[in-house]
């Protein structure tokens, strides 16, 4: 592994044309020796001294952050200020962790907000980790401390390989790949409504029961993260029913996508659980682009060509069926759960639909036949 970390006491970490060119050595040897590149940045930004020369130092970091991605694994540490032109290398690598109350990441601070905008917002709330956690989506992890940020890289690295060429590490496991685990039979209610925690299948599933989730606290409606099946690392992606039904919206969209494409970059294997309803509907999601920020999720599944495997749990209704790494886009195994339902669009709406003349002609007994024609559907 090659780091390269900035040092707040000295000038304030702020980037000059001599740390620019450390920085850029460090990175082409990693990518020169197939090895994965940590950077901690704890930095006031350029160094204003140097003019221009520090600027483009930064551009020189920029292009090694482009050219090297999807080639060796690049993780940013968030361990102080990040401002400026600062927040774009990070932005550029695989994985962002922030340490909570004391890291930030913002490109004008609150006081230039405060004189264009008249806004009144603190370090914390513009670009504090929860921010950049929960809202922005900016950072992937969050650390209480920075002891717990670097434990936090550590473990991320045990996941991932050297570079693009290589396997994902393998470990021994004491976990038997044919364990059978009988609270998986209730874990998924028999009513279709009913909400649940994919996570408990998830930890059911895999090795030891241990699961690295990744942006636990952006868009919550699609879990994403890492965990081992037999001692091989392999990536998770499924969608939450207990939050906004496991419909699938523009964060949760780009969430994955993002996460499918690292995992098809390092050679790490798939496995999706589906359980989506569809896409969550609403003006607010149509005008914010749902349509192409949805696209990237299917575009992601479909040109994957790691191995890649589907359990329907329960719905799979609609174009997000599709979407889900369907068998149609190359997935290599779909399974399905005895509660699953694979449908255009659910049982009410079907019928609806499909029964509208026969439901409107039973008169005083309609909610009955239109009942009764549900269940006839859903049994299909």
């Amino acid at each position: 592994v090659y780091v390269f970390a900035q040092d707040f006491t000295v000038f304030g970490g702020s980037l000059s044309e001599a740390n620019a060119g450390k920085i850029v050595k460090i990175m082409d040897l990693a990518a020169k020796m197939g090895a994965p590149v940590v950077g901690l940045n704890d930095s006031g930004g350029a160094r204003i001294q140097e003019g221009v020369m520090s600027l483009a130092g930064y551009a020189d970091i920029f292009l090694r952050n482009t050219l090297y991605s999807g080639v060796v694994p690049q993780i940013s540490a968030i361990m102080g200020p990040c401002a400026g032109g600062a927040v774009y290398s990070p932005a550029i690598t695989d994985f962002v962790l922030m340490v909570n109350q004391t890291s930030y990441m913002f490109i004008t601070g609150p006081d230039v907000i405060r004189t264009v905008t008249h806004e009144e917002v603190s370090k914390e709330q513009l670009g504090g980790a929860m921010t950049h956690n929960e809202t922005s989506g900016v950072a992937h992890l969050l650390a209480h401390d920075d002891a717990e940020c670097l434990s936090m890289v550590r473990e991320l690295l045990s996941f991932l390989p050297s570079n693009n060429l290589d396997e994902p590490p393998r470990r021994s496991s004491t976990d038997p790949i044919d364990r059978a685990d009988a609270a998986l039979d209730a874990i998924v209610p028999a009513e279709s409504n009913q909400p649940y925690d994919i996570k408990d299948v998830i930890h059911s599933v895999v090795d030891d029961g241990y699961f690295f989730e990744v942006q636990e606290h952006y868009a919550k409606n699609i879990v994403v993260g890492f965990a081992r099946l037999d001692g091989r690392s392999v990536g998770f992606v499924a969608n939450q029913p207990s939050v906004l039904a496991g419909t699938l919206d523009i964060n949760a969209s780009i969430k994955g996508a993002r996460f499918v494409r690292f995992c098809d970059c390092f050679n790490i294997p798939l496995v999706t659980l589906e359980d989506v309803p569809g896409f969550l509907p609403g003006t607010a999601q149509e005008y914010g682009g749902i349509i192409k920020h949805g696209a990237k999720l299917l575009y992601a599944f479909a040109e994957a060509t790691v191995p890649k495997v589907t359990v329907i749990t329960r719905k799979a209704y609609g174009g997000a069926y599709c979407v889900m790494a369907s068998k149609h886009i190359r997935t290599d195994v779909n399974y399905a759960w005895p509660t699953a339902e694979i449908a255009v669009m659910g049982p009410e709406g079907a019928v609806d639909i499909v029964y509208k003349r026969e439901v409107e002609a039973a008169g005083a007994n309609r909610e009955q036949v239109r009942q009764q024609k549900i269940e006839e559907f859903r049994d299909r």
